[in-house]
């Protein structure tokens, strides 16, 4: 596996606390970071004990580096990532991948088009409990699936009451922060998005005049051969004791995964059949953001996929926007596949 050379486009709390730590377990080296402030990049690159830092995009992006990992705001995702890949780099970015579906698919098809790796940083998909869901489901353990639900309530920290509940900020709120999260987990699971009714609302005390910060959705999935599945989730920056899960039900048995959607997962699953509950057997050791960078750089290297390609995120994404459309209108979104 050839080590890849990594800039850094974003100064975030989310690289520093987990990403730079992951590139480099997976054999990477960091360059440096670009960030809007040229300060913010310099204590950055000191902080993170990397060698250069810029306020300059097109500086970073003529350093002899082969990717960029994109966590700026979501407003700046889209010119990024195309100026990355414009400029010959490999792109994994911060999700959203976009504020619209025709960014998020104009990526997806630039990166086709220049042969290079376009990924969505969804940490979820690639968890050893949520590939042990998918291959449990896929072996009929459960029989035919009828529905699905994910808790994803969370407290948001203070550190982060920036921009994610900004309001003034585009694409800030817990439907592109939270929910598009749950996709990336639903939408491999249960197979083809259809549509998705929402409500949301702003409850934190913190939260003065900014975006909503809790939602539930149901979203209807189909596929061939199957009857629909309803997928409800309940998403918030606002609880602050409750764990986080996902539970999937079918015709002959259930499983549920405690501590299923959290950065630092021990979780655990529960297979219950008419044989009765025991727990699946996982290594939950490793840490989701090196699992996540470990598969991008065997991408790179034409020996596997991301845990969640461009086009995952471009489906994650869609449903999300559904949701806010939905949340808005007090109507039900259909999700249009057309890319």
């Amino acid at each position: 596996m050839t080590a890849l050379k990594w800039g850094l486009i974003g100064a975030s709390d989310i690289a520093a606390t987990r990403v730079v730590d992951a590139i480099r377990s997976s054999g990477g080296n960091v360059t440096g970071v670009v960030s809007g402030s040229g300060g913010r990049a310099r204590a950055f690159a000191e902080r993170c004990g990397l060698p250069q830092s810029t306020a300059s995009l097109d500086e970073l992006l003529g350093w002899d580096i082969d990717a960029v990992y994109i966590s700026s705001t979501n407003d700046l995702h889209f010119d990024q990532a195309c100026r990355a890949l414009n400029a010959g780099k490999h792109v994994l970015c911060e999700k959203p991948l976009a504020l619209d579906t025709e960014g998020a698919a104009t990526m997806v098809r630039l990166a086709e088009r220049l042969g290079l790796t376009l990924a969505a940083n969804h940490h979820l998909p690639g968890s050893p409990l949520h590939v042990k869901v998918r291959e449990l489901v896929a072996g009929g353990a459960i029989g035919t699936v009828l529905s699905a639900k994910i808790a994803h309530a969370v407290l948001l920290p203070e550190r982060l009451r920036g921009w994610r509940v900004g309001r003034s900020t585009p694409g800030s709120g817990v439907i592109l922060d939270i929910t598009c999260h749950d996709a990336s987990v639903l939408n491999p699971l249960l197979g083809t998005p259809v549509s998705v009714a929402a409500q949301a609302v702003q409850q934190a005390g913190w939260n003065t005049g900014g975006p909503a910060d809790a939602a539930m959705t149901v979203i209807r999935y189909e596929r061939d051969g199957h009857p629909p599945v309803l997928a409800q989730t309940h998403d918030s920056f606002t609880v602050g004791y409750a764990p986080t899960s996902l539970e999937v039900h079918g015709t002959a048995g259930s499983i549920t995964v405690a501590d299923a959607m959290t950065q630092d997962t021990q979780g655990q699953v529960i297979l219950t059949t008419a044989l009765g509950s025991r727990p699946v057997e996982i290594d939950c050791s490793e840490d989701l953001y090196a699992i996540g960078l470990r598969a991008f750089t065997n991408a790179v290297n034409g020996t596997g996929r991301p845990t969640a390609t461009g086009l995952d995120g471009l489906m994650a994404l869609k449903v999300a926007l559904a949701a806010q459309e939905s949340a808005a209108t007090g109507h039900t979104v259909h999700i249009n596949h057309k890319r």
